[in-house]
C-alpha cells in the first residue's frame, strides 16, 4: 500500500512540475506500482495476506470474547490461572512454620 501512496504522490509532483522530479522521465515513475504489484504477487503466493487477515480475526475475537466475560461479570481463563497463582502463594505462606518472636534485648545486671 505504502508503495502505491509513494507512487501517486510522484506522479502529484511530476505532473505539477515542482521540485527535482518535473524532468523526471516517466519510466522512472512506475517503479513503485511495478514494485507494488510484485509485492502483491508473493505475498499472495506465500498465504501472508491470508495469515494477517486469519490472525486479526482471532485477535478480535479474543478481545470480544474478554469484553463479553467481563460484562457478564464472570472471570476469563486468565484471571482465573492468576487467582490460582494467588491462592497457591497464600497456602505456601500459611504452610511457612512462623519463625521464632524475637527474644527482647537483654538488660545488664549491673546497671
Amino acid at each position: 500500500m505504502w508503495l502505491v501512496v509513494g507512487g501517486v504522490v510522484l506522479v502529484l509532483l511530476w505532473f505539477l512540475e515542482i521540485g527535482p522530479l518535473a524532468h523526471l522521465a516517466w519510466g522512472w515513475l512506475t517503479v513503485p506500482f511495478i514494485l507494488a504489484v510484485v509485492w502483491w504477487s508473493i505475498a499472495e503466493a506465500t498465504g501472508y495476506t491470508q495469515r494477517t487477515v486469519i490472525r486479526k480475526l482471532e485477535e478480535r475475537k479474543v478481545a470480544r470474547r474478554e469484553r463479553d466475560m467481563a460484562a457478564l461479570g464472570l472471570t476469563t481463563r486468565r484471571e482465573k490461572r492468576s487467582i490460582k497463582v494467588l491462592r497457591e502463594q497464600r497456602k505456601a505462606e500459611e504452610a511457612r512454620p512462623a519463625p521464632p518472636p524475637a527474644e527482647p534485648p537483654r538488660r545488664d545486671p549491673r546497671l
